[in-house]
């Protein structure tokens, strides 16, 4: 009893130095910090102190700059209407001059480079606003007439598709004139690249998501420089150029002939869907997989594998390859026993 009312007595002595009423407050407590506690708000002010000086050590707030220029990008689309481009080059061109006036302030020049690397996310969206800025076709229209320079095609399953430049186009309701359309083809018809042809055509305008949320194809479509799609009404006809087509596309005709060689190459050697999966992993054409191949692969979960094809197969092919054949030449055992390079392209 002595034991228990004691230690009673010592909890209540505890409780009363640290709830202790003031003086006129009648019995109304209030909170008195314990002694233990009475260093810890300093040291944890020094703590972070030092934390925040190491964060801001030479080189430390370089990684902010990328976030500044995202924030500057995600400034642009919460802006009610197009910002003028002037304006945000002369915003930009301030901003850095006031970076490089404060470059010799420890506190100012940072705030004013995120503010420079701010304005500079907010001038590339809306200079690449500009720079792709044309016309979409508003409805559809029929029998139209369109010539010009095929840009890319397609070889799908049922049909081909062609992305033309558009040189010349009349047809009823056609208010301005399109820069560039996608047509579908009947299959094997589709021209070369830089080829210019002249057809008739059904245009739609590009289609909207399906469902709230869902994927956007008339914003791809705009990025991509399309303004309408549609499919090719007759047939499709080619003749000699008005003009020269330009570098650019001179440049893609030549790509797009060393993978037509590279296809026939490879498909010389491998017969049957062996030969299509490969020419699809390295070029990207997939039009020569059979339709249970295709569907398989999708099933299983390996269709990404042809989405991701040719360039960048061949950048995880080229990476592999070179850093084997390091690795063998590295070995004085095996450099001098086989051929490195012929090994790491059998890996």
């Amino acid at each position: 009893m002595v034991g228990r009312s004691t230690a009673r007595g010592r909890g209540a002595t505890g409780r009363e130095a640290t709830w202790r009423p003031p003086a006129g407050a009648g019995s109304r407590p209030v909170f008195v910090w314990p002694d233990r506690f009475a260093d810890l708000a300093p040291s944890l002010g020094k703590r972070l102190r030092a934390w925040a000086l190491a964060d801001v050590g030479p080189g430390r707030l370089v990684p902010w700059l990328a976030i500044a220029f995202g924030f500057g990008i995600a400034l642009y689309f919460t802006a009610d209407r197009e910002p003028a481009l002037l304006a945000t080059v002369l915003l930009f061109v301030i901003a850095a001059a006031g970076a490089i006036l404060a470059r010799n302030r420890a506190i100012a020049f940072p705030f004013a480079l995120a503010i420079a690397a701010a304005s500079a996310g907010f001038l590339t969206a809306t200079a690449k606003r500009a720079w792709i800025a044309h016309p979409v076709l508003p409805a559809a229209i029929w029998n139209v007439d369109v010539t010009g320079f095929v840009e890319a095609r397609e070889e799908r399953e049922r049909s081909d598709r062609i992305v033309v430049q558009v040189h010349r186009m009349t047809g009823p309701r056609l208010e301005q004139p399109l820069e560039r359309i996608r047509v579908s083809v009947r299959k094997g018809t589709a021209p070369a690249v830089a080829s210019f042809v002249a057809f008739k055509a059904r245009l739609s305008p590009p289609l909207e998501p399906l469902q709230p949320g869902g994927y956007n194809f008339a914003r791809n479509l705009y990025f991509q420089g399309i303004a309408a799609s549609g499919f090719v009404l007759g047939r499709i006809r080619t003749s000699e150029p008005p003009l020269w087509p330009s570098l650019r596309l001179r440049a893609a005709a030549t790509i797009d002939g060393m993978r037509e060689a590279l296809d026939r190459r490879i498909r010389s050697v491998l017969t049957g869907d062996r030969g299509a999966i490969a020419s699809a992993l390295i070029t990207g054409k997939r039009d020569a997989i059979s339709t249970s191949v295709n569907d398989a692969m999708f099933v299983s979960g390996l269709g990404h594998v042809l989405s991701i094809s040719g360039y960048h197969m061949a950048v995880v092919a080229g990476l592999i390859f070179f850093a084997l054949r390091a690795l063998f030449a590295l070995m004085p055992a095996s450099a001098g026993s086989f051929p490195v390079k012929k090994r790491a392209t059998n890996v």
